[in-house]
């Protein structure tokens, strides 16, 4: 079963690639903005694993995966996406994020916790979700085309605006990826979504705690290349705006359409509403000050944020299997490491706050 969530996972990020590349491709064919093709086609592109995966286990039933996936998924690409692209290279972060997209997925966020506190999140809360999801894509078109910073567009220009032909040929390759990249991604996700479901339960690990690792993070392989090569080609802009798009259409679109399609909606259980949901709220809060902060993610503050995801996962580890040293764990995070952060950030956000009124004065 190892194997298969290996070839899984393979599938999944062959999938999302060559159904990216093939979008991609057609768009900038049609005459469409490099600018509107990163901020949707491969930011969303990004994403399909996520929607693959999260579609399938809520018609198989499984939806606490489905669940785990996407706050798995938004807590991953944050601490760990986030903060390994930082450590490659500080990543300068454009105003439009701070004012605009970043507090998008705070609310997005808390949306789905309060939609969550009855313990489901309904087909009708699903469709609400899947409609923002709409509503915030065509706003993103629509600011794309009052973008006004010219370093803006030419990064976009030089990542996603090479000429292509237009000849019939070009339209049935780049169709011929779209189709086998969906195709790589529904195998790739039943593959992945198996083996996960029975390691898991030989392992006695709950369904959430696989969707909020494993699955998580495999789902989130496009991303993590995604950013990561851009940081690396000092596309650093790119890097930090396909995992804040990618985050709030996991939300809106992906768990939205999960919530449609199962059943019964999607069951939200008390572990995932005490602890992991409030989690995604957390980090997406802690963006703000961060990413305020000179506009840009220091090494450091990368640093922190790798540290971070490891702790959380050591802790959704220990706490799965119920081993002793869970309760000295918890009491470090809980009086030593968590004060220490919110102080972090409240020193953070004190030295913004001074710089902002330092350039107004």
């Amino acid at each position: 079963m190892l194997i298969l969530l290996i070839l899984g996972l393979v599938l999944l990020v062959l999938g999302a690639e060559a159904l990216v590349r093939g979008a991609s491709r057609l768009a900038t064919i049609a005459g469409i903005s490099p600018l509107v093709i990163g901020l949707t086609i491969v930011a969303y592109g990004t994403s399909s694993p996520e929607m693959a995966v999260s579609t399938i286990t809520s018609l198989s039933g499984q939806a606490d995966i489905a669940l785990g996936n996407v706050v798995g998924s938004n807590i991953f690409n944050v601490l760990f996406i986030l903060g390994l692209s930082a450590l490659v290279a500080p990543l300068i972060v454009a105003q439009q994020l701070i004012r605009l997209d970043v507090p998008i997925m705070i609310g997005v966020s808390v949306l789905a916790l309060v939609f969550g506190v009855d313990g489901r999140i309904s087909r009708v809360d699903g469709v609400i979700l899947f409609i923002l999801g709409v509503l915030y894509t065509v706003f993103l078109i629509y600011q794309s085309r009052k973008e006004s910073n010219q370093a803006v567009r030419d990064e976009y220009e030089q990542e996603y605006g090479r000429v292509a032909e237009r000849s019939p040929l070009q339209w049935l390759i780049n169709i011929g990826y779209i189709v086998g990249g969906l195709v790589l991604l529904v195998i790739g996700s039943r593959w992945l979504v198996d083996g996960s479901i029975t390691i898991a339960r030989a392992l006695g690990v709950s369904d959430l705690v696989i969707g909020l690792t494993i699955v998580a993070a495999g789902t989130s392989l496009p991303e993590l290349a995604t950013s990561v090569v851009a940081s690396l080609k000092g596309e650093r802009d790119i890097a930090v705006g396909n995992v804040v798009g990618s985050n709030i259409f996991n939300i809106l679109a992906v768990l939205g359409l999960s919530a449609m399609v199962a059943p019964d909606g999607v069951n939200v259980s008390t572990a995932a509403l005490g602890f992991d949901m409030p989690v995604m709220i957390a980090v997406a809060i802690a963006c703000l000050p961060v990413f305020a902060s000179g506009n840009l993610i220091a090494r450091w503050e990368g640093f922190v944020f790798v540290g971070y995801y490891i702790a959380y996962t050591i802790y959704l580890i220990l706490d799965s299997t119920n081993h002793d040293s869970l309760p000295l764990y918890s009491s470090v995070m809980l009086w030593f490491v968590l004060p220490l952060t919110v102080l972090t950030l409240a020193i953070v956000a004190s030295r913004t706050f001074r710089f902002q009124k330092k350039l107004r004065g």
